[in-house]
């Protein structure tokens, strides 16, 4: 197994790498939608409503998958985790903008409430670029 660290993404918050590249396979950790990385010890910050933070949480996850030898377009399964299903139209309008005509299996989740009062959380499993 490899672990994934990218400064490019959202620092991890705890115990847990940003991904893990193991057979064949990245696992990219949920992204929130935080803005782009702050500078070194700045606390982040999330983006303001359910559509930036579709946004940010995708282009963490691309900055996670491009440092593991992977993109967008070799992600296998997306989990999507949000607090409001009502918040889905405008947070899928982005996931298919930002996939186009990629379209991986995908679950979405309802949940009461994400870390840090976020409108969204992403995690992927995508095929990496043999070695």
């Amino acid at each position: 197994m490899e672990l994934i660290n990218t400064a490019d993404a959202t620092p991890p918050a705890g115990h847990y790498s940003q991904a893990v590249r193991a057979n064949g396979f990245v696992f990219v950790s949920g992204q929130l939608g935080f803005l782009a990385p702050a500078q070194a010890g700045a606390k982040p910050q999330l983006a303001a409503g359910a559509s930036a933070q579709t946004e940010e949480a995708l282009r963490s996850v691309r900055a996670i998958l491009t440092a593991a030898g992977a993109s967008l377009s070799t992600v296998a399964s997306v989990t999507v985790y949000i607090p409001d299903i009502g918040l889905w139209d405008e947070v899928n309008r982005v996931y298919e903008r930002v996939f186009g005509d990629h379209r991986p299996a995908r679950a979405v989740v309802p949940t009461r409430g994400l870390h840090y009062g976020a409108l969204v959380e992403i995690s992927v499993v995508a095929v990496a670029a043999p070695d």
